[in-house]
């Protein structure tokens, strides 16, 4: 083993708190295996507007004591040096329901209040909707989550809230990381949580703060639409998660009187054994709620992923099965719902660049604004609080990953208050004799169908960089289909058919959006760190009187097969 790593390898063992990692790490260097001390010392994990997120193992590549514990020090540092009361108003820490996320909270906290900074720490496990709740109610300088969300179980993470309830944005990411780099080669002091209590920097957040949350959603303007709600039934799955006692309690609050849990998934488990991946959005993780659904002969499938913040849905269809709805089409009917029950001075709504446009037409024949973002909640949080005016105030957000702002108790993605106000929705539709598929007809009908696909291609590490050929010579046809635009978001500018241009104003991203005759749209993301690109298709169908939703759908998706296929063709191989 080389001079450095070895070096290296004994300054963690010796920082370490952690036997089980220690123990780990001293294996490998008894079994000489320096192809993997090489892999986990080639760096640090990043830090980015995510936090960190990464496998659970020794090391600084992965998630564990040393990198929680020197990850708030660095965090610590820098809101030492950007607020000024940091120290009296404190930081949030909550944590989910994985193996370690309960000792990774301990440590943040143990840390941070040897810095002289007050915690407030959750008691239990918590969704994390309610770290984000919680840095607003408190006025906390800001909030950690410990969570991988949806992540297989070997993951962790450690998510990091600013003072504003929302994610952080640049340049607190870089910010911060600056300071965890320094604070890595310092000696970490923790004070024991007795000690800290003793001089009131640690504060448990009790049951008193989750009822907190759960009035706020009570009482929330855009969650009062009580039209019947003894009509709806459901099915839920907490995912082996935390939401389900909330879940619960604030559907029950909200007068949904027919809800059934999947016993076998009710309860955390940080091995989710009922499910080869925590996401609503992998095949199969959906079976047992739906399975469950049936028994009952339930309207809907209900899941929250295992930290709570996404929400998915399966409806119930004639035929008495049911369908899963795409992020894009419960996205569309929230929007669609709330800007036609809110307020004249409450019509502001976000979403991403490569979630459906069909958001912004339904909010122009509306008369409501639907901002456009880059991809991830941590703008269209901080965009939306930014846009927002007295006279038009952050009604909703979305991005087609399940996420869902639902009014802004919470500036985040909130997949419980997104569960009632879905329920509301639908207890609505009941009581008019509809369902959410009548709904959604009737959307489309007047503004067309969207129908959205994303796909990862692998590219060859011969091939050229995607990007930069794209943008030698943009392309003024597309699957046959004339460019009428190209937005170009490296550089913020939007190109037209007769050569004119625009100013975008986004942050810089390396992303390019092909906007096509006859509604379609491509745009591409091109992986900096690997000969991969990622495809967002959008194709517009229009509805004819003849037109069902089964027989629109076969129609656009045979337009998207063929897109797909001729706009891949055409990219160098």
């Amino acid at each position: 083993m080389d001079t450095q790593l070895k070096f290296r390898v004994k300054h963690w063992l010796d920082n370490d708190p952690d036997p089980r990692s220690r123990q780990e790490l001293q294996a490998l260097v008894d079994n000489g295996n320096e192809a993997e001390l090489q892999r986990r010392f080639s760096g640090r994990l990043a830090f980015g507007t995510a936090g960190l997120r990464g496998v659970v193992e020794a090391g600084p590549m992965g998630m564990n004591r040393l990198v929680v514990q020197q990850t708030s020090a660095g965090l610590g540092a820098y809101l030492k040096q950007q607020v000024s009361d940091v120290d009296t108003r404190g930081v949030v820490i909550g944590y989910d329901g994985r193996h370690d996320s309960k000792q990774f909270a301990l440590d943040a906290a143990g840390v941070l209040t040897a810095m002289g900074i007050k915690v407030y720490l959750t008691c239990k496990v918590a969704p994390t909707p309610l770290v984000a709740f919680g840095v607003i109610h408190l006025d906390a300088a800001a909030g950690i989550v410990v969570t991988a969300s949806h992540n297989p179980p070997q993951y962790n993470g450690y998510k990091v809230y600013w003072g504003n309830g929302a994610q952080i944005i640049p340049p607190h990411d870089s910010g911060i990381a600056a300071c965890i780099d320094k604070a890595a080669t310092d000696s970490i002091h923790l004070l024991d949580l007795e000690s800290a209590r003793a001089k009131g920097k640690l504060i448990m957040l009790e049951d008193d703060f989750y009822q907190s949350y759960r009035q706020g959603v009570k009482d929330a303007a855009v969650l009062q639409n009580h039209t019947q709600p003894e009509l709806v039934s459901l099915s839920y799955t907490a995912m082996h998660g935390v939401g389900a006692e909330m879940a619960e309690t604030v559907l029950a609050d909200a007068g949904v009187t027919q809800v059934y849990s999947v016993a076998a998934q009710r309860e955390p488990d940080g091995d989710f054994p009922t499910v080869n991946f925590p996401n609503p959005e992998e095949k199969g993780a959906m079976d047992l709620v739906i399975a469950e659904a049936k028994k009952h002969g339930a309207m809907l499938a209900c899941a929250n992923d295992p930290d709570a913040d996404r929400f998915a849905v399966a409806v119930r269809t004639v035929a008495g099965d049911y369908q899963m709805l795409t992020g894009d089409q419960v996205g569309v009917l929230f929007g669609h719902y709330l800007m036609t029950h809110a307020a004249k001075n409450q019509r502001l709504t976000c979403t991403t660049i490569v979630s459906s446009s069909l958001l912004s037409k339904v909010a122009a024949s509306l008369d409501a604004t639907c901002l456009t973002t880059l991809t991830g909640f941590k703008w269209l949080t901080n965009v939306g609080m930014a846009e927002q005016t007295e006279d038009n105030q952050c009604l909703f957000a979305y991005e087609e990953a399940l996420g869902y702002m639902v009014g802004s108790m919470v500036w985040d993605k909130d997949g419980l208050s997104a569960l009632v106000a879905f329920a509301q929705l639908t207890a609505e539709l009941a009581s008019q004799g509809k369902t959410i598929w009548d709904r959604l007809e009737a959307i489309y009908r007047e503004h067309g169908f969207h129908l959205n696909t994303q796909v990862s291609i692998a590219l060859k590490p011969t091939t050229p960089n995607i990007g930069a050929y794209l943008r030698k010579e943009l392309p003024s046809v597309i699957a046959g289909k004339q460019v009428l635009s190209t937005d170009d978001i490296s550089c913020g500018l939007r190109t037209f058919k007769d050569g004119t241009t625009e100013v975008i104003d986004l942050p810089a991203s390396d992303v390019l959006i092909f906007k096509l005759e006859g509604g379609g749209r491509v745009i591409v993301r091109p992986s900096g760190t690997e000969p991969k690109i990622k495809c967002y298709y959008e194709v517009v169908a229009s509805m004819t009187s003849n037109d069902s939703l089964e027989s629109v759908q076969t129609r656009a998706q045979a337009q998207m097969d063929d897109f797909i296929s001729a706009h891949q063709a055409s990219l160098p191989q």
